[in-house]
């Protein structure tokens, strides 16, 4: 049995863990870090990377199908759903290396391939290794949360972490939890030929803008979808192959069945309490600088209980890379931090929703609205079904929503202008390459300029006046 002595001790190689390790190593920081299972974490290798990718199959399947309105005969994909899984495992793959051990040790990273515990205020035990760090970072992530469904444990389930592997394509897949994993596997079984119903307890895409929700979902209804909103599942049975689900509305015939409900703190085997660590059952209790209840041990990501994001761990790394190393204050704020769901039309958001920005500022609330049906590139392009709001107060945005195609790249612009303080007046004065769907941001604020120009008597009255004068 060994004792290291480290400076940073990062239990946890998802993406914040790893952007922890790899900044502080290479900026001369002793860094110990822990990973008892998957290097790249759930991202890589159950979560982003891979939904993304069998989204992207799904797409390749649904655009053979599209084209009526160019001129473009549809036609019926062949579908091979174990070939597409291969795709998403090369992209998996491809992706690898760069989270791999081999890379972190040649930043100078001490690699232990053992989950940690707590065997004392800043001591971890991994394996046979005990751990001493001046500092420790918890980035331990999340899981799939199961809930207890009566039936559920008796009949074959999969969730974000087995699907993946799932080779046979489901004739009608089950889906409890219409949120963002639901629903964007949703889109992509059902564009890859299978029959697929979400059962959602109250309103599906319900931490989303209502109006932008309702956009997306008409249109996954549209390709086959069968949502049941307000239909809690109260009972499971069956077999593999033969799965029923009973909910107030009826009942559900399947062959596989997919729980998305929602996402669990890794923290039951960290033993937190013998490291004098705070936690709750929603995750560890840690301040604005990510600070736990030992003010040296740091909880960032999914485990800190907060957004649930890669984007948001990447973030939480860099608050502690400046607290950790150079001793600087650093505080979080989410004001800036944007998140979207990738079904088609996308639905992003960042900073306050117009509920929210309504209930916080009333009425010096001012809300700009622009739709895609106005758009040249998205008229071209056929995917005309989308709007962007912008909730602004002084002339500032506070908050942007976007539903439809690429609202995921187009939120950044609005990110930006939130965490820079930039006015609406900035926004407005960028220029976009036309015909581009990034115009729409320009559009959207040079909808909050209209009617102050061209409804405005007195700019009327003054425009008037110069031109009596003007040579």
């Amino acid at each position: 049995m060994a004792e290291i002595k480290t400076d940073l001790l990062v239990i946890g190689a998802g993406s914040g863990g790893l952007s922890v390790a790899a900044g502080a190593s290479q900026m001369g920081a002793d860094v110990t870090l822990l990973e008892g299972h998957k290097m790249g974490g759930d991202c890589l290798n159950y979560g982003c990377v891979p939904s993304k990718a069998l989204l992207a199959a799904g797409h390749a399947a649904h655009a053979m199908q599209a084209g009526a309105a160019m001129g473009i005969t549809p036609v019926a994909p062949e579908v091979d759903y174990a070939a597409a899984k291969d795709h998403v495992m090369q992209v998996i793959d491809q992706i690898a290396p760069v989270d791999s051990q081999e890379r972190f040790e040649g930043f100078g990273v001490r690699v232990i391939r053992e989950f940690g515990r707590f065997v004392g205020p800043r001591r971890v035990q991994a394996g046979e290794d005990t751990i001493i760090a001046r500092r420790i970072v918890i980035a331990t992530g999340s899981s799939p949360l199961v809930p207890p469904i009566k039936g559920l444990t008796d009949v074959p389930f999969l969730t974000n972490e087995t699907l993946f592997d799932l080779r046979e394509k489901p004739e009608h897949l089950i889906i409890i939890g219409g949120g963002p994993i639901g629903m964007e596997m949703a889109q992509a079984h059902v564009r890859l030929g299978c029959k697929v119903t979400v059962i959602e307890g109250m309103r599906a895409l319900g931490k989303d803008d209502p109006e932008l929700a309702a956009i997306a979902l008409e249109n996954l209804r549209a390709e086959g979808v069968e949502i049941l909103e307000e239909a809690p599942a109260q009972q499971i049975g069956g077999k593999a192959g033969d799965i029923v689900v009973e909910t107030p509305k009826g009942r559900v015939h399947g062959t596989h069945l997919l729980m998305a409900v929602g996402r669990k703190p890794n923290i039951d085997a960290l033993d937190l309490d013998t490291g004098g660590i705070a936690h709750t059952g929603k995750g560890i209790t840690v301040d604005a600088c990510m600070r736990t209840s030992d003010k040296k041990v740091f909880a960032i990501g999914d485990v800190a209980g907060g957004l649930q994001f890669t984007h948001v761990a990447g973030y939480h790394a860099g608050l502690i890379i400046r607290q950790a190393l150079f001793g600087l204050p650093a505080k979080e704020n989410t004001a800036h931090i944007p998140w979207a769901t990738y079904t088609d039309p996308e639905i992003a958001h960042v900073g306050l929703s117009e509920e929210h920005a309504l209930q916080i500022h009333g009425d010096r609330l001012e809300v700009a609205r622009f739709e895609y049906a106005h758009n040249d590139r998205a008229i071209a392009t056929r995917q005309t079904k989308g709007l962007i709001k912008v909730m602004v107060v002084k002339g500032r945005p506070v908050g942007a929503s976007i539903v439809g195609h690429q609202a995921g790249e187009l939120i950044a612009t609005w990110s930006l202008a939130i965490a820079n303080k930039v006015k609406m007046s900035g926004v407005s004065a960028m220029v976009a390459p036309y015909p581009t769907i990034a115009e729409l941001n320009k559009r959207a604020a040079g909808a909050y300029f209209s009617p102050k120009l061209f409804d405005n008597p007195r700019v009327k009255k003054v425009v008037r006046l110069v031109q009596r004068f003007l040579p």
